[in-house]
């Protein structure tokens, strides 16, 4: 029999490691191509890794909660395969060693038994594993005298900021066992002052975030014993959420803006439009790409809403990449980014949305979905909210919310008069970083989105 290693996958351009959260197979369970063999995390998103190969669980070299760098065997199935087969590093895919279409040649009789594959090592008697040297594994590379696991990733990044070794070990993690992340690091890095010379820099940064491990005890009221109240353990995903939160409403100061919108031709014609969009291109329409439209027409006429900020630099993004909050059935929230918005027509939108959203349900998204976003949507109006005060999400400067649209009497400028009218009406709010969006910008770019909403075209023929 073969036997194939399944590799940790590369699940996106700056993810270099992940945490197994599940084995759905065990040792011995037979498993089939595609059929999912574990769960892992990422800072970004949690996603499940598939067999690259009909077989049996042979050996499983992690455990849960174990992080593991990408390219890493995370476990051996064997296969009755003929071809020796080999897992390619970056995508986990197999790959027969005979060429694309020769078959496998049979060894001769006389030749010299092959040299053992590298996993072969694990089945050997003790005796002559001794004669071996030992090899760390990667946690015990990444660990310090302080017990303390690193990723390469964060030792890269300690290291480019002069960050020493008690620093470093005085940053709260918000990862699995309390390590320290990417995004732990990012948020240190923003408020570090020198103030860690004196021994009080982390402590007053944890304190910041309202990690309770070493901010100073605060008194709580006392808490029920009766018995009738249940306790929710937040799970992985909802602390990332809450920690990205608190960082946000640390880092920006926000500010918030509002307008009311006449939407009534965009839903007369929605109406009238929307079972023949679904028979002509299988898509349906919804309000959401429509307002992602606007919103990518709109910051190509202000474009410094489309930034970031970096220490005291303003990176003004060059690509239009709107995200759009999507409510999973757990609960949580995530957001997918539709990329270069700006470069799609209502049709590419719509089909971008209901993909993402669709996919975002079924926990199926890629963790390079979620990324490079420069702007944010939120639709509050999905659950019958008139309106929002979104928080940002960082590293970007604005959100937009879009609330529920609700039939109103509206004053009506004709050329007769002004009269009153039943109008759908509809509120929008953007929440913006008055470091670098005063309100003159915001204001604009708020009401712009707007303008284009009431001067939607009803005639429009690009769908």
């Amino acid at each position: 029999m073969a036997q194939v290693e399944l590799i940790m996958p590369k699940m996106g351009e700056s993810i270099i490691e992940a945490t197994i959260l599940n084995w759905v197979k065990e040792v011995g369970d037979e498993v089939e191509v595609d059929e999912t063999i574990l769960e892992i995390a990422t800072d970004k998103v949690d996603s499940e890794v598939p067999s690259p190969v009909d077989g049996k669980i042979a050996k499983i070299l992690f455990k849960v909660d174990d992080v593991v760098a990408v390219g890493d065997v995370i476990a051996l199935i064997e296969t009755d395969a003929a071809a020796t087969v080999a897992s390619s590093p970056a995508t986990g895919q197999t790959v027969s060693d005979t060429g694309d279409h020769a078959p496998p040649s049979a060894p001769s009789p006389t030749s010299p038994a092959p040299a053992a594959a590298p996993s072969a090592s694990l089945s050997q008697p003790a005796q002559k594993q001794e004669a071996l040297p030992q090899v760390p594994s990667n946690e015990q590379v990444g660990k310090t005298g302080s017990g303390r696991f690193y990723s390469p990733l964060v030792r890269t990044m300690a290291a480019k900021e002069n960050i020493g070794q008690a620093e470093l070990d005085s940053i709260p993690g918000t990862g699995a066992k309390g390590r320290v992340n990417k995004a732990d690091m990012i948020a240190y890095l923003k408020r570090r002052d020198n103030s860690f010379v004196n021994g009080t820099g982390a402590q007053q940064f944890a304190g910041t975030l309202g990690k309770t491990a070493t901010k100073a005890p605060v008194a709580t009221p006392a808490t029920s014993v009766s018995g009738a109240d249940e306790v929710i353990a937040m799970g992985r995903m909802r602390k990332l959420i809450a920690d990205h939160m608190v960082m946000s409403k640390a880092t920006s100061p926000h500010v918030t803006s509002f307008i009311e919108v006449d939407v009534t031709d965009i839903v007369n014609w929605r109406n009238r439009v929307k079972n023949g969009f679904q028979q002509k291109h299988g898509q349906k329409i919804t309000f959401t790409p429509i307002f992602i439209e606007a919103v990518a027409k709109a910051i190509k006429d202000f474009p410094l809403i489309n930034v970031s900020v970096d220490g005291d630099n303003i990176i003004k993004k060059a690509n239009i990449n709107i995200g759009m909050a999507a409510a999973l059935p757990t609960g949580n929230l995530i957001v997918p980014v539709i990329k270069n918005a700006d470069q799609l027509n209502l049709l590419g939108v719509a089909k971008a949305v209901n993909d993402l959203a669709g996919r975002a349900r079924e926990n199926k998204l890629k963790p390079d979905e979620i990324q490079g976003g420069t702007f944010t949507l939120t639709n509050v109006g999905t659950f019958g909210n008139v309106m929002g005060t979104p928080i940002i999400n960082q590293p970007q400067v604005a959100i937009l919310a879009v609330g529920a649209i609700r039939k109103k009497p509206a004053v009506i400028e004709t050329e007769y008069g002004d009269v009153i009218a039943v109008r759908q009406m509809m509120f929008m709010s953007l929440s913006y970083d008055h470091r670098v969006v005063d309100g003159f910008l915001g204001g604009s770019f708020l009401r712009r989105v707007g303008d284009y909403l009431e001067a939607f075209d009803v005639n429009r023929s690009d769908v």
